[in-house]
């Protein structure tokens, strides 16, 4: 193990793993109170040697780093992608590819939903990992000798895990599986989310086109705040403060300051009148123009039962192809395909999900298949 605090130490490690069939990677990053993940170690392996770099080492270079994870010829094993993946993006500008996340490889493998590290290193090599340092505090320096350990141990047994885990992929020809998502997770539309659409995030909704144009502009407001202040979403502004914005529209400091869910006083601070212009511009737009309300589509007769049916279904077929149902469709996808059938858009009804689980799906609400109770099992039945 070697720790890195250099950028000619780092750049003679980088050159050693780019002759490397594939690496782990892993990192350690602190985001409590910031908008952007605050990066303060990484840790990358080959077969043989693990480095340890300091992301907080003064005037460290990473871009040798950055340029490994987007060499071609090196496969990047993660864990649980999206978030080292973001940071990649942010800070590197680019998305490490190819690249193979374990853990979602392990859905595919039988080993549950979103298994965790250290759960999925415990069941593929029988080793118990020390998971007490996971929520120190990385920026400290210096770290622990058990942090380092700690750290170290992320990629270590990540090369075990992946090995077993391509083999299996190989052996039931499910690699193609995995590369659908691994291409959703090297998109950058996965991680370039727009302001105007940071309204998508909320889960209340509203009822009326002019609440929808205020909740969208404040949002937009907001999240421009978060990024620019580097703060979160929340410090700047919480969820139902900005529901109950786009429900009373305050014109002014007064009446933004007799709303329950604005704290008391901030609508003299320095942020309140930016929040302000966003709702008047709100309240500018024509009637013509505001945005359409999207109105949740009548579930037809049935589908609650047909629902019902369907994920016994997946259920069944899940644990025949040995996979985690969550792989197959999702709870939302079920309910769609139950209500439209054949005209839902979802990923179950497409690629090797619409050959494994779909097209028996399609066929159960056609009256084609019927579940019934054999030997004391579930059981598909052609009718």
């Amino acid at each position: 193990m070697q720790i890195i605090t250099e950028t000619d130490e780092l750049e003679a490690a980088m050159n050693r793993l780019s002759r490397a069939e594939f690496v782990t990677v892993d990192t350690e990053f602190i985001r409590e109170t910031t908008f952007w993940p605050e990066l303060c170690l990484i840790q990358i392996a080959d077969d043989e040697d693990v480095f340890l770099i300091d992301a907080l080492a003064q005037e460290i270079d990473l871009s040798s780093f950055f340029g490994l994870m987007g060499d071609e010829s090196v496969i990047k094993v993660f864990h649980a992608a999206r978030q080292d993946l973001e940071i990649v993006y942010k800070m590197g500008e680019l998305i490490p590819h190819p690249i193979f996340d374990t853990q979602i490889a392990a859905m595919v493998c039988g080993y549950g939903d979103s298994v965790s590290y250290d759960a999925l290193v415990q069941k593929v090599t029988g080793k118990q990992l020390d998971k007490s340092s996971r929520f120190t505090d990385w920026r400290r320096r210096p770290l622990s000798e058990k942090q380092l350990n700690y750290a170290a141990a992320d990629v270590t047994h990540l090369r075990d895990v992946y090995r077993e885990l391509k083999q299996t992929l190989e052996r039931t020809e499910r690699t193609h599986w995995v590369a659908e998502e691994m291409d959703i997770l090297t998109s950058p539309a996965t991680y370039d989310i727009k302001p105007e659409d940071a309204w998508r995030r909320l889960k209340m909704r509203v009822r009326k086109p002019r609440e929808l144009a205020v909740m969208q502009s404040v949002a937009r407001w907001r999240e421009e705040q978060a990024r620019g202040r580097n703060v979160p979403r929340g410090r700047v502004l919480k969820d139902d403060a900005i529901y109950e914005i786009a429900q009373q529209q305050p014109q002014t400091q007064e009446a933004l300051g007799r709303l329950r869910a604005v704290p008391k006083g901030w609508e003299r601070s320095q942020h309140a009148q930016g929040l302000l212009d966003a709702v008047n511009a709100a309240l500018a737009i024509a009637d013509d123009e505001l945005p359409k309300i999207e109105r949740q589509r009548r579930s037809p007769e049935g589908a609650g039962a047909a629902s019902e049916l369907l994920k016994v279904l997946l259920r069944l077929i899940a644990e025949r192809e040995g996979v985690a149902p969550k792989v197959l469709a999702t709870t939302d996808e079920i309910e769609k395909i139950a209500s439209m059938g054949e005209q839902a858009d979802v990923q179950a009804l497409s690629g090797w999900r619409r050959d494994v689980f779909g097209v028996e799906a399609l066929r159960l609400l056609s009256g084609d298949v019927g579940l019934a109770f054999r030997d004391r099992k579930i059981a598909a039945i052609d009718l």
